[in-house]
């Protein structure tokens, strides 16, 4: 697989997303823009138009903080100097400490012994070997001092304090010399109790480097393994860290070069930046490469500012995964079908158990409701367990990712970009959520369990290969904020968000909304099969302002209630069929023209009553024909073929294109919902109707559907029993009354 390696190809590919979602708000058929139209569906939704441009300018100022991140080289942005590498030394230039038992000597100058405690007073290079039971090794060098440690085999444990502890030097370079096996153990608890005391095994309150080829294990009892209070580099070397806390901490930057392989098991974070100061410059985390397995209680990589990745292979746990979180969706829309509207908003409980390392802090119910405050939104922000988060931005260039975790698998509260890599996800809540823009424009993206599978404020795709699967919905663009509701959980509270798809290809399976978007959606390349839902009161395609298609292939099957499909201001065709029964999974559904030509074949996943196909090789005018079952050949890829022949199938309707989208139900050509936020005419009931919005009309022997708050109800069809000749009307809750 190719990857995209160039950190300036990131910026190109992020600007192009965070254009494509800007400018298709000016488009005037969009929800989002100036028109008058469109502002007042948003009122009449509740949403405040000068709330909804005061985000979209917010979200427009963070992107391009986002660009100027992934405009930056990884070693760059890491500033690895020439000292970082420095690992040569001799025995001539050099000062000898040897550990044995309780007590250390040193041959050299520049260092003193006390029993077991060796502390270093001016720069240079020291070699350290030997073993010692109750000591330390301690850096207290002028602040220019530059302070070379290579460990040449050596187990230093301290029951009061960290093992290695940089008082201060301008930098302290660590060298794991090759072959050997070195070990740094703390104790419970420290002496210094002190707000400035030290807090790791590895504690240095200035710059500190780790590189070499020899090993490292780290056991922090107390807190964390490794901390700088400054830049923590690890140019290369075999790191073992397990600490009660935090495993590996750098305040203003935690940078990795490739050759590095680590790997942490630890009670907090797994390894973080805490630099959260208004300086966006300081408190990042940049990978180049190497090998990380990190399990933890808490995030498993967390910048306090962004985070960048080149490549590296990742395997991370956080929270003790997907399986330890329990995530509850309370909805109040129609549960029992079409007769209760929705009165309230979502409210979503996550509850994350067994995850705990330590008793206090990280144990207990992690819950978190769409109409919790602030406050305690922070609180669970601050004691999620999510695999990859950033205060600020992520963008990762390419890398092997396999991630299991109780939170979502990658956030941002600003922006994420995934430009390229390989990514085996399992998430507890979202698989990927962004504040901002979410953005795929390359890799391989398989997120195999999630609450909402990719959550943004707005949302681009523009390549890569994408697979989805949800236990709510699959692609939602709410109103950020980690809301998994999206835009607080009000199904009719409109966005100025914007779903974008140029290229690629997405599959998604969803047990909620398939293609979710409270504000709009543009769709003008690549391919997106929709599987689910399944329960009338989700839909395949749900979005409050419109859904505008000028290219690309889209077939999305699943439940009648709510389904709608592309807008009528689509250049492109599309058509929406009902059938007059539920079909079971597998069901081949084929769409061909009046010479027999096959345009679609499709065989969904899940069962399903409506199904939506819009493809390029729609002509207005043309006879077509749908028809199911039968024996498809080839082999189809996510239910889908790309060319096929069917035998056996079984006529349901011949129809003709008309010039914008048709609806077609069994008997031919119908309407669509003159004014419903869910789907077109069905077999049976009519559509939900959408805020102030009229029901669906019925198909045949059908009763037309509900309308929306304060509206009447689709009409029934011609030939439909007296009783059924109209739909309810709505009172103020939108509660369906009698016809």
């Amino acid at each position: 697989m190719k990857r995209l390696n160039s950190p300036k190809m990131i910026s190109i590919l992020l600007f192009s997303a965070i254009l494509a979602a800007g400018c298709s708000s000016n488009d005037p058929n969009i929800a989002g823009s100036s028109n008058t139209t469109n502002t007042a569906v948003a009122a009449d939704a509740g949403v405040e138009t000068a709330s909804a441009s005061a985000s979209a300018a917010q979200r427009a100022e963070s992107s391009a903080a986002a660009i100027k991140l992934a405009s930056e080289d990884v070693s760059k942005l890491a500033g690895f100097d020439e000292n970082d590498a420095l690992t040569g030394w001799s025995a001539d230039s050099s000062t000898a400490i040897a550990f044995s038992g309780a007590s250390a000597s040193v041959s050299g100058s520049g260092a003193s012994a006390d029993r077991g405690v060796v502390t270093i007073k001016e720069a240079g290079t020291y070699v350290v070997n030997g073993a010692v039971s109750a000591g330390q090794l301690v850096v207290e060098a002028p602040e220019d001092a530059v302070v070379h440690l290579v460990l040449n085999g050596t187990q230093i444990t301290n029951n009061n304090g960290p093992a290695i502890y940089v008082k201060e030097a301008e930098k302290t370079i660590v060298t794991l010399q090759d072959g050997t096996d070195n070990q740094v153990v703390d104790g419970a608890t420290y002496v210094d109790t002190s707000e400035e005391a030290p807090t790791a095994t590895i504690y240095s309150k200035g710059d500190l480097t780790f590189n070499g080829k020899g090993k490292l294990s780290v056991q922090g009892s107390a807190k964390d393994g490794i901390t700088s209070k400054d830049d923590l580099k690890i140019m290369s070397g075999t790191f073992e860290v397990k600490s009660a806390d935090d495993g590996i901490v750098g305040r203003d930057l935690l940078a990795v070069k490739d050759g590095s392989m680590i790997t942490v098991a630890a009670g907090g974070d797994g390894m973080k930046t805490t630099n959260d100061a208004d300086d966006k410059d300081k408190g990042y985390v940049a990978i180049a490469g190497g090998t990380f397995n990190i399990k933890s209680a808490k995030d498993s990589i967390q910048a306090a500012s962004s985070i960048l990745i080149g490549e590296g292979t990742f395997e991370l746990v956080a929270g003790g995964g997907s399986a330890a979180s329990t995530k509850v969706h309370e909805d109040d829309r129609m549960r029992g079908g079409f007769g209760q509207m929705q009165s309230g908003k979502d409210k979503d409980a996550k509850v994350a158990t067994g995850v705990s390392v330590k008793a206090s802090a990280d144990s207990g119910a992690n819950v978190k409701s769409d109409t919790d405050s602030a406050t305690a939104a922070a609180e669970t922000e601050a004691s999620g367990a999510k695999a990859i988060k950033a205060a600020v931005n992520v963008a990762i260039a390419g890398g092997s990712f396999k991630i299991d975790a109780a939170d979502d698998a990658v956030h941002s509260n600003d922006n994420v970009v995934l430009a390229g890599g390989d990514y085996q996800i399992a998430s507890g809540d979202d698989g990927l959520h962004a504040d901002g823009v979410t953005s795929i424009a390359g890799g391989t993206v398989n997120i195999t369990k999630s609450y909402e599978g990719i959550e943004g404020a707005d949302i681009t795709i523009s390549g890569g290969d994408t697979h989805v699967t949800a236990s709510d919905d699959g692609v939602n663009v709410g109103g950020g904020n980690d809301s998994s509701g999206g835009g607080g959980g009000d199904m009719f509270s409109a966005t100025d968000g914007m779903l974008t798809i140029s290229g690629g290809y997405l599959y998604v399976d969803a047990a909620g909304d398939g293609l979710d978007s409270n504000g709009s959606a543009v769709m003008t390349g690549g391919t997106a099969v929709v599987n689910g839902p399944t329960e009338n009161n989700n839909a395949p395609l749900d979005f409050n302002g419109n859904f505008v298609q000028s290219g690309g292939k889209l077939i999305a099957a699943g439940s009648a209630g709510m389904a709608q499909a592309p807008s009528e201001t689509s250049s492109q065709l599309a058509v929406m069929m009902t059938f007059p029964s539920t079909l079971e999974a597998g069901t081949t559904v084929t769409l061909t023209d009046s010479a027999g030509a096959v345009i679609a074949v499709f065989q969904p996943s899940k069962t399903f009553r409506s199904i939506v196909i819009s493809s390029p090789e729609l002509k207005s005018g043309e006879s077509y024909t749908i028809s199911t079952g039968g024996t498809a050949s080839g082999t189809p890829t996510d239910g889908l073929y790309d060319s096929a022949s069917v035998s056996a199938s079984t006529k349901v309707v011949t129809f003709k294109m008309g010039d914008k989208v048709t609806y077609v139900n069994e008997s031919g050509v119908t309407t669509a919902n003159s004014g419903g936020f869910g789907g077109g005419p069905g077999g049976g009931r009519g559509g939900q109707g959408g805020p102030d919005g009229q029901g669906g009309p019925g198909g045949p022997d059908g009763q037309g559907g509900p309308g929306g708050p304060d509206s009447q109800g689709g009409q029934g069809a011609p030939d439909a029993p007296p009783e059924a000749s109209s739909g309810g009307t709505s009172d103020s809750t939108g509660t369906d009354s009698a016809a």
